[in-house]
């Protein structure tokens, strides 16, 4: 028996799960940062499309009971937040003109 990875109305998208479904935020930024802005592109590309239909689907469950397969959906939308801007503004991985400045993440935000 095969376990699900994503709902099976996403499976296209599960070739991009192992890179992006990433648990936290800083493993998010920091695949955002190891890649370069053709990967960001592709990604984007694939996911943007079935956003608006993930989550009309992610919000038929409650948030602190995501089945595995919803879970990484989630996580596959919260890696398209982090490389929205990249992609549609900066152009690049890394925020322009920052230099050497980073942020760490002390903490995850509360869902």
């Amino acid at each position: 028996m095969t376990t699900a990875v994503l709902p099976a109305a996403f499976s296209e998208l599960e070739p991009w799960v192992e890179t992006w479904a990433k648990a936290t935020r800083q493993e998010r930024y920091d695949t955002r940062l190891a890649s370069t802005i053709e990967q960001l592109d592709a990604f984007y590309d694939a996911i943007a499309p079935r956003a608006e239909e993930a989550i009309e689907h992610l919000n038929t469950f409650d948030l602190n009971d995501l089945p595995d397969p919803e879970t990484q959906l989630l996580r596959l939308m919260y890696s398209l937040v982090m490389v929205s801007y990249p992609v549609n503004v900066f152009k690049q991985p890394r925020i322009p003109d920052s230099g050497a400045s980073f942020f760490d993440t002390v903490s995850e935000p509360v869902v």
